[in-house]
């Protein structure tokens, strides 16, 4: 362990210079040959276990595009990456984007993979102990895995925009009183925060339908979604024009809507006004 310990402030002393000076402190060194990867990869050892020292210390740079094959490392590994943007990602996790100046540790037995994004290159000094045995190279990212991240991205893109005009429906459901269409929408607990107090499913839609309050328009100026799990968590900023008590009122709100995924389906679990005051 203490071995380790020397190897690794070494290796963060030269990246930390290196990073100041915002320049390559060792060669890329060689191409590398072995069929171990796709692309190009250069490598460069720093450090051959020996019986003193028994970790590897090493640069191994990417071009853009470049990974590689899934693998394991018996005794761990850990990554300081120097330069550019790479994606790391272990065995049934999602791939992480890592940056110039991240440390990463991959535990023992952990099957994984790393290189460059698409756009850019990438380094690192990787710091790997030799003593419970070689790396274990096992089969090629495929490029279904390698572009995985961005149909993430794009899921996650097209998840938050059906939240966003769910939301927007409902307020035209609620100005035109369709309670049919806003009953299908709402949680059987569903419960609804208003400036008087609080309501159930059924009491806010008997207040929709009567007429108690009508909600006219919702000029909504902001939203923002979050997710956890199942749940989406939505923000509207509006100026919301209401007839409450044959009076009509404008007035500014932040609208809390909390949605739940059951079955495939969004519902309303929570509708919430917050007063903006000053404005």
């Amino acid at each position: 362990m203490k071995h380790l310990f020397y190897i690794i402030l070494i290796a963060v002393t030269l990246f930390t210079k290196a990073g100041a000076q915002d320049t390559s402190l060792f060669p890329k060194g060689e191409i590398a040959t072995v069929n171990n990867h796709t692309g190009t990869v250069w490598l460069h050892e720093l450090n051959a276990p020996d019986a003193n020292f028994d970790y590897s210390l090493a640069v191994a740079t990417f071009a853009a595009g470049a990974k590689l094959d899934w693998h394991i490392h018996p005794g761990g590994q850990i990554l300081l990456i120097t330069e550019g943007t790479g994606y790391y990602q272990e065995k049934h996790s999602p791939i992480r984007v890592v940056n110039k100046g991240d440390v990463i540790k991959c535990l023992p037995g952990i099957t994984h993979w790393h290189g460059a994004t698409p756009e850019s290159s990438f380094a690192y000094i990787g710091v790997t102990p030799a003593q419970k045995g070689k790396t274990i190279w096992l089969e090629r990212v495929t490029d279904k895995e390698y572009n995985s991240i961005k149909t993430l991205a794009m899921n996650s893109a097209n998840r938050e925009q059906e939240i966003i005009n769910l939301s927007r429906d409902k307020w035209r459901w609620m100005s035109e009183r369709n309670v049919d269409s806003l009953e299908a929408l709402f949680n059987e607990k569903a419960v609804f925060i208003h400036m008087g107090g609080s309501m159930t499913k059924e009491q806010e839609l008997n207040v929709i339908k009567s007429g108690a309050i009508q909600y006219k328009q919702a000029d909504i100026q902001e939203t923002s979604v979050q997710f956890i799990g199942n749940t989406a968590i939505l923000l509207n900023k509006i100026r919301l024009t209401a007839v409450v008590g044959g009076n009509e009122v404008v007035n500014p709100f932040v609208v809390t809507e909390v949605y739940i995924e059951q079955n495939g389906k969004w519902g309303l679990g929570s509708l919430s006004f917050t007063k903006l005051l000053g404005q």
